[in-house]
Formats: C-alpha cells, sequence, structure tokens
C-alpha cells in the first residue's frame, strides 16, 4: 500500500508547547509525531509513505533520511504553498498504485485499512473518507451519511450531542485530481462539491483518534502515546466503582486513610488482564465520607495516589478517577445520576458508551450504567474482578 501524508503544517497554535518546528516533528511521549504515525502506517502494510512537504521541509527531510525502516520514505516539497489539495496532487505523481491512501501528518487515526479499501472498491468511489463517530463535539464540522455509506453533506462545525467527523484519513484515486486547479483545497474545493453526488464515500471506523493542532490535545497525545492508549482495544472504556469492587468495603464505614485500604482478592492480577483489553480504565465513585466530615479531600487523593501507584506496579493502569463527595442525592454527579459519565465522555470524547462496560457492586451502580447506555456486570464476592477479567480476556483470545 502507498500514502502520501501531508506534512508541511506550521504548527501555529502549539507555539506555546513546541519549538520552531513543523508540526509533524512535535514531540511526542519523547519522539516526533511523524515517528509514531510513520511505525503505525509500516505495522498496517504500507511500503511506499510519501510526504508532502512545505514549512522547514529541511528539518522532515533530514528525519526521513536518517529513519531506518522497513518502508520507502519519498519527499515532494511545494516551491510555493499550493494547499492541501495542489500538494497532494504534486506528491501522487510519486505514486504508482491507482487508489492511494491520503493522511494528515498531525493527525493519528487508527483505521482498518484493508477493510477501508474493500469499501472504497466496493462502493466504487472516487475517493473513501474515514470517519470517526464522536459525543458532545463543537471543534470539528459533522459529516452526514445516506444507508449505503456514501457522503451526503458536509456541515459547519457547531456543537452537537453525537455525530461522524471527519479523520482526516482518505483513500483517493491516483488520478481523480488532474482536472482540478494548480492551487486548491482538497476538502472544500473537491470533497465538499461530491458531498450528494454519491461518488464520496464515508468509512465509518471506532479507531482511536488525535488531532494534536492545540495544546490540550496535544498534550492528551503525550500522554496517551505514553500509556499505550492510540493502540487497538477491543473496547473503548472499562468504568470501575471502587470500594467493593477494586478494595474490600468498610461496612457502616469508610476508608479513611492508607491503612485502611485492602484490595479485594484478585483486584491487582485483574487489572493487569484488563489492561490491553480497554483504551481507557477509569473509576466513577461516590465518597459521601469526605462530604460527612469523616475525611478530607488531602486524604482521598492521598487514598488514590497510593492505590494507582500499586496498580502501575502490578502491570495495571488507572486514567482518571471521577469522585462525588456530595452527600445530597440530588447531585447530578452522584450515582446512579449520571454527571460524572458525562464528565467522562467530555474528557474522552472517542468513547462510544455501547463499545464499553461498568463494573460495579450495587444496584446504584447498574441503574446509573442503564442511564447511560453503558453495558455493566455486577462484582460479587464470588464473582469478582478477577473472574470477569478472565472471562473477558478468554473471549479475546484467538
Amino acid at each position: 500500500m502507498e500514502c502520501v501524508v501531508l506534512a508541511g503544517g506550521k504548527g501555529t497554535r502549539l507555539r506555546s508547547a513546541v519549538a520552531d518546528l513543523p508540526k509533524c516533528l512535535a514531540p511526542v511521549a519523547g519522539r516526533p509525531f511523524l515517528e509514531a504515525l510513520a511505525d503505525h502506517l509500516e505495522e498496517a502494510g504500507f511500503d511506499h509513505i510519501i510526504l508532502s512537504l512545505g514549512y522547514r521541509h529541511e528539518a522532515v527531510e533530514a528525519w526521513a533520511a536518517e529513519r531506518r525502516s522497513g518502508a520507502r520514505i519519498t519527499c515532494v516539497v511545494e516551491s510555493e504553498p499550493l494547499g492541501t489539495g495542489g500538494g497532494v496532487r504534486l506528491a501522487l505523481r510519486q505514486a504508482g498504485e491507482p487508489d492511494v491512501f491520503i493522511l494528515n501528518g498531525d493527525t493519528f487515526f487508527g483505521v482498518d485499512y484493508a477493510a477501508m479499501a474493500a469499501f472504497h472498491r466496493e462502493k466504487d468511489a472516487l475517493a473513501t473518507l474515514a470517519l470517526k463517530p464522536m459525543r458532545n463535539f463543537d471543534r470539528y464540522g459533522e459529516v452526514t451519511c445516506d444507508a449505503q455509506g456514501r457522503i451526503t453533506a458536509f456541515h459547519e462545525k457547531r456543537p452537537c450531542t453525537s455525530g461522524l467527523v471527519n479523520g482526516g484519513v482518505y483513500l483517493l484515486r491516483r488520478d481523480a485530481l488532474e482536472t482540478m486547479p494548480e492551487r486548491f483545497s482538497l476538502e472544500r474545493d473537491c470533497f465538499e462539491p461530491l458531498a450528494g453526488s454519491g461518488r464520496l464515500a464515508g468509512f465509518r471506523s471506532e479507531g482511536y483518534f488525535i488531532d494534536i493542532g492545540i495544546p490540550a490535545d496535544y498534550a492528551r497525545a503525550g500522554r496517551d502515546f505514553a500509556s499505550g492508549a492510540w493502540r487497538p482495544y477491543p473496547y473503548d472504556a472499562l468504568l470501575l466503582d471502587r470500594d467493593g469492587v477494586i478494595n474490600v468495603l468498610r461496612p457502616g464505614d469508610y476508608v479513611k486513610s492508607i491503612d485502611e485500604f485492602v484490595f479485594c482478592d484478585g483486584a491487582l492480577e485483574a487489572l493487569r488482564l484488563l489492561d490491553p483489553l480497554f483504551r481507557r480504565i477509569v473509576i466513577v465513585t461516590n465518597q459521601r465520607g469526605v462530604g460527612r466530615g469523616l475525611m478530607r479531600e488531602a486524604d482521598l487523593q492521598q487514598i488514590h495516589d497510593w492505590m494507582c501507584a500499586r496498580i502501575r506496579a502490578a502491570g495495571g493502569r488507572i486514567d482518571r478517577i471521577y469522585v462525588c463527595t456530595d452527600t445530597d442525592d440530588a447531585n447530578p454527579r452522584r450515582k446512579p445520576n449520571t454527571g460524572m459519565i458525562y464528565e467522562v465522555l467530555a474528557d474522552f470524547p472517542d468513547i462510544d458508551p455501547q463499545r464499553s462496560i461498568l463494573a460495579g457492586d450495587s444496584d446504584s451502580d447498574l441503574l446509573f450504567a442503564q442511564r447511560a447506555g453503558i453495558p455493566a456486570v455486577r462484582i460479587g464476592e464470588s464473582d469478582n474482578l478477577l473472574t470477569f477479567a478472565r472471562r473477558l480476556t478468554q473471549s479475546h483470545t484467538p
């Protein structure tokens, strides 16, 4: 397979976080973003990567010259700005296959490229766009498709509760742009006029998605790449209650200090087994002991810091902890009310509740999951977190 990577962006919005480098070379988890993208493409089977370059092209060419890999890398430099479309057309002249993937060099989208190519051929499309389902977004424009998977419209950026967004991965006929002007935008001047024509297909993908174009998402990419959250996972998120699931309950009392915290039998091993199955593992827990004045927020934080350190040492992870300390059952964040799940979805918009699981030990947890549209499992003494982890691991063992 061949692909063109648009790697000439300046990264103006990242100036506060990144030195004077092309955006594709912004360091993420200790190495250039383009390095991670190229590794991913090689693992997916690409043997020719064409880099479309502009701003600070010398830096990218130096990176390409030093890289030792199986894929052949070709650098194509614009002598003057040609827009995304003009840059792609120039780069496509270095390709030999009839259909070529196009990717943005500041975006990572874990697409099944072989499946997307098969979909592209099935639809006999001039171009196919990879589309990412998202919730509660306003940074991206929504893309709509008909029942056959053909793109019907591109909508301007606006607040959306759910929808499909352009993931920045395209499959294009190599000669599709030859009649276009010298300078043009691939999205605005080529794709948008094709919407509704039946010649533009939309391939839905649940893969990990990140666009490092703004500082907040650039920082999130660093955390995700360091933890491995970008890799393919069978599930999006595991939401865990804490007391009775991770640690032993104290009947009529609360865990108020590290000395009172006792891991449930097998909980540490369970979290190690669950780590490769879920892109995100978060805790959603009511901690009324703080609200009742029996412990301080600082005590709770100390407990959680110690707990997470033990979990990491055992080979597991907790990506984030969401806590409601209020004593009022009407508080929207207090389970079984769903405020905390909306915080999770706002922090991680690539999570699909239907591709997630909640594990809890109470009726309140199960009602919380039901209201949020999340599949749930009840954890008990005989059917604890470890037995759940073993069942799930077995079901995903080839």
